[in-house]
Order: structure tokens, then sequence, then C-alpha cells
């Protein structure tokens, strides 16, 4: 709840008012995320027309949405945390981490029903516990984001090979994927994709509906502004941090749903992939702006090449310099244009002031 105003401090309302360059008002950003979707079908369409139309089948589609449930449940975790002005370059190792632990968990039950339940909740409670550490030592011992994270991301990695003596947990329960991994909604939607769309659709409904998504904003904003009006910020960063790694947990159930096994050597650059998804699709990678559908697109958009590389034939390392270039393009053009929108902006405030 925000805090009753009081004789020079001005409440979270009025001060989205009274100073908007502080408090922006919310904002759904469509123009980006409509942008990113229009780029991820030209790359669908180009790279059909160039393996003769065999990526436009419904197979290649499906194949999309299931390898990309995990960039995109990553993305909004990264996608809210930029939006506070903060970073977690720890989440690939938190997904590793939630799934050795899960996993053991459902090895060490003999019912494999239970063993999938207990296991599911141990993979997303690891995640959440790696985001409160990374919470707790940014609030507590104020240490900035990147440090703290860049430290848990060897951490969780190190304590991952601890637990499994560096070999990969095999003791998943197989119906794990025959119900989960690969199945598919009355046939179609693979349920990992499911998870991920109904996960951005819940996100973006906090974030652009609730005073939660308005507080995410304003600490991006200006953090100071955001105290002043009332913002429990130590509470604030503590969600963020847990819900990005909620995600992480999520992606972890994912993981070994689709191959049954852990993945130790894996998610080194997923946290890279999750960030440069969210911040192509509009997402401001120093806070303040967020954009849910264009973090979704964005991080589909690098499955998408990676998907339509191996299919037309060169080696899906190529994926990482296709990202890289997309990456620095977008940027370089938002940037350009908020430069712009600035000029604008100044040009529009002089003549109000002269005239």
């Amino acid at each position: 709840m925000t805090a009753p105003a009081t004789a020079g401090t001005p409440s979270l309302l009025e001060a989205e008012e009274t100073a908007p360059s502080e408090l922006p008002r919310r904002h759904r950003f469509v123009g980006p995320a409509l942008t990113i979707l229009v780029v991820d079908v030209v790359a669908v369409l180009v790279f059909g027309a160039l393996s003769g139309f065999a990526f436009l089948k419904v197979q290649s589609l499906r194949d999309i949405a299931l390898d990309g449930s995990e960039y995109v449940l990553l993305s909004i975790g990264v996608a809210l945390l930029l939006g506070a002005g903060e970073l977690d370059i720890s989440l690939g190792a938190n997904v590793i981490l939630s799934s050795v632990v899960g996993g053991e968990v459902m090895g060490a039950v003999k019912n494999p029903g239970l063993g999938i339940v207990l296991g599911t909740i141990a993979c997303i409670l690891t995640g959440a516990a790696g985001g409160l550490f990374n919470a707790s030592v940014v609030i507590f011992l104020r240490v900035n984001s990147f440090i703290t994270t860049l430290a848990s991301l060897g951490i969780m990695t190190g304590i991952a090979y601890v637990i499994t003596g560096g070999y990969n947990v095999s003791t998943v329960p197989f119906s794990l994927q025959t119900n989960f991994g690969i199945a598919r909604l009355f046939g179609v939607i693979p349920y990992p994709a499911l998870i991920a769309t109904v996960a951005a659709f819940v996100a973006g409904y906090f974030l652009y509906r609730t005073r939660f998504g308005l507080h995410t904003l304003a600490l991006g904003s200006s953090r100071e502004a955001a105290i002043r009006a009332g913002v429990k910020v130590r509470k604030k960063l503590v969600q963020l941090f847990v819900v990005a790694g909620i995600c992480a947990g999520i992606c972890g159930v994912i993981d070994l749903a689709r191959y049954t096994t852990t993945n130790l050597s894996g998610h080194q650059t997923d946290a890279l992939a999750a960030i440069a998804g969210a911040v192509i699709g509009g997402t401001n990678l120093f806070g303040g702006r967020v954009s849910i559908g264009g973090a979704v697109f964005g991080s589909l958009l690098a499955v998408i090449l990676q998907d339509g590389l191996v299919v037309v034939g060169l080696p899906p390392f190529y994926q990482l310099i296709a990202v890289g270039v997309v990456l620095i393009t977008a940027v370089s053009l938002r940037n350009f244009a908020s430069t712009d929108e600035s000029s604008q902006g100044l040009y529009r405030r002089l003549r109000t002031r002269l005239l």
C-alpha cells in the first residue's frame, strides 16, 4: 500500500500527476511489441522461402513455440526487473540449480506422480530462493544487482555441480515428458508454450493494471521520487527478484519435462538471451519502461533465428551473431528515436514559453 500523503510528501498518484518526468504513467508500449512481431513474421516467411516452405509447416511453428517457452518466461522476469532499474544475469544458473534440485526430489520419491508434484514444487521454491538471495544482497549489503547476480551465477552453478558431482540427473519420471513436456493442448498447443503465454498475460495485467506495475516503473524512472511518494522500495525489489526466480524455477520444470534429465552444461547464455529479448522488444535497459509483449516477441526472435538457420543448413552458432547484430541495431535505432523525441519535446517547451 502507498503511504498516506503528508505535508511536503506527495502521494504516488499526486506525484504521477505533478511530476510525470519522475513517475511516468503506465503505458502498454504496443508499438515496440507490434514492430518486433512484424519482424518475427518476416523472419519466419524469409526462412520459409529459403527452406522450400519447410519452415512454415505446423510442426516447425510448434517447435518455435516449444523452444521459445523458456526464453519467454525468462524475458518476462528480466523485463520486470529492468523496469525497476535492476538486472539479473544469474537466471541461467538458477534454471540449472532448480532443475537439479527438482530432479533429485523426483528421483528420491518412489511414486512417480507424487515425485513429479514434489519435484515441481522444489524447482519453483529453489528458483524463488535464488531470487530472494539476490534481493537480500542488493538490499542489505548494498551491492548493485549486476555484481550481485554475477556472483550468484557462479554460486548457483557451483552448488548444482556439488549436488550432482558433475553428472546430469537422469532419474526424472518419463510420465512428466509424455504428459507435459511433449504433450499438447487439443493436440495443437504445447503445454510449456501455454504456460509461457499465461505468464505473459498475468505479468501484463499486473504491470499495466495494478499498483505493482506503477511502483515498478516508478523505481526505474526515479528511485528518489518513488521513495518520496511512499513506495516501499525494499519490498518491491524482493518481489521483483523473487518473481524472476520463480520464472527460472518454472523453466527448470520445463527443462526436466522436455528432456527427462538436467542440462548442467546448458543455459549459460540464457540470461543474456532474455535480456536481449526484453531490450529488443522495447524495455528500457536503464528502467522506467517495460513492454511485456515486446519481451515475448523479442525472445521468440532469437528462437526463430536459431531454428531458421538450422533449417536452411547453417550452423546454429550463427544465431549468436545474428542476435547480437539485431540487438545493437534495435537499441541504436531506439536511441536515435529517443533523441528525436527529446529534441521535439524541448522545442515544444521553448515555443510555449516564448509564445
